[in-house]
């Protein structure tokens, strides 16, 4: 990403780096004690909370499906759509300066209603890939995802990865490879899908777009604001979703046998959704949009876990062992803080400088280089 640090390398505020600077025993004598493993924890904490709220949308999204034969994830995306309007475009609405709603449509409309088209097609394409293949497919293709993210990433947020990162996402990619051939064992593998190469490519279609949105909404909560992310897609996601559900659900929507039931399970899906994407950004904000994706791969694995009780799976040993890989990976992910490099600018040769992802492990750095500096 292009939005460096500097080469005069401090903590937030301007203090010179760990000298005079103790934050809750971080610093003891100039050289740093405790900060690096309270920030991999607290990214790992994080990433699980994501992960808890996508759990959400499917345990309820499954509910509605196999209990009460409702199949609308336009209409419970458009209700998400709607809360983000609700609170965040309104809050855009009474900004004043150039943070102001209209001053935002005045010179970015068009960015944000490609960024609403990839956000809103990316969901429904997922959701409309399991109608025509397995649940096998869905899981592995899904993390084609990851490899697009990464390479996004590197172009346009000049993104600078290190072998480690590579070995890391190989390791989470095998982690979710176990995860699935645990699905096989335990027989959770019984959807045959009717076109199996249509579905195939929804997926790939669908996790692209859903990298085209991450490296957006990167790009958006470290140079701009969580608020102008949040308010422009609750305002073009509420539009195109809204749109999209008249088109090809209000069949499907007007054959709802409503009840008390139902109405709870879409509010639950809904407060689900909506605190993933207001919490995601904050989370994006202080790792990167590749750490956070590799969070929310164990997001499959907690809704089996609460399938065990609610749907009647079958548990597989496996299964603690894709957990337990999918994390090693993490750990390793977040445990190496990336470069980001300054793209050239007239004859100036390119400066690699210190980027924003995985903050606080690059303040780890800076302290070290300097107490060496300091001796």
């Amino acid at each position: 990403m292009g939005n460096s640090l500097g080469i005069v390398r401090s903590v937030p505020g301007g203090l010179p780096a760990c000298r005079g600077w103790s934050p809750q025993g971080c610093c003891e004598g100039g050289v740093p004690t405790l900060g690096l493993g309270r920030n991999i924890l607290k990214t790992i904490a994080l990433g699980q909370m994501l992960s808890l709220c996508i759990c959400g949308t499917a345990i309820t999204s499954q509910y509605l499906a196999e209990r009460y034969k409702v199949n609308t994830p336009m209409l419970q995306s458009f209700i998400n759509y709607c809360l983000l309007f609700l609170i965040y475009t309104v809050m855009l609405a009474f900004q004043s300066g150039s943070d102001n709603l209209l001053c935002i449509l005045k010179k970015k409309w068009w960015k944000y209603i490609l960024l609403g088209l990839a956000d809103v097609e990316a969901n429904y394409l997922i959701v409309r890939a399991y109608q025509y293949t397995t649940l096998t497919s869905v899981q592995l293709l899904d993390c084609f995802g990851i490899p697009v993210l990464m390479a996004l990433s590197w172009f346009v947020l000049y993104a600078r990865y290190r072998v480690i990162h590579f070995i890391a996402v190989a390791v989470c990619l095998l982690g979710v490879g176990t995860m699935v051939g645990a699905d096989i064992l335990a027989g959770r593998e019984d959807n045959t899908g009717n076109n199996v190469l249509i579905g195939d490519i929804l997926v790939l279609l669908g996790a692209s777009l859903y990298a085209v949105s991450n490296v957006c909404e990167e790009y958006i909560v470290k140079k701009l604001s969580r608020k102008e992310f949040l308010g422009m897609v609750g305002l073009f996601g509420t539009i195109i979703s809204g749109i999209q559900l008249l088109i090809v659900e209000y069949k499907d929507i007007a054959s709802i046998h409503w009840d008390w039931k139902i109405a709870l399970l879409f509010v639950a899906f809904a407060l689900c959704m909506f605190c993933l994407y207001s919490f995601m950004p904050l989370v994006i904000k202080v790792t990167s949009a590749t750490s956070v994706n590799l969070g929310i791969l164990t997001a499959d694995l907690y809704s089996l876990f609460f399938g065990l009780f609610l749907f009647g799976y079958k548990f597989s040993g496996l299964y603690i062992l894709s957990f337990t890989v999918i994390m090693v990976g993490f750990i390793l992910y977040c445990s190496t803080p990336t470069r980001t490099a300054e793209p050239a600018e007239s004859s100036v040769p390119p400066v690699t400088s210190i980027g924003i992802d995985n903050l606080g492990l690059k303040l780890e750095e800076n302290l070290q280089e300097t107490h060496s500096a300091v001796l």
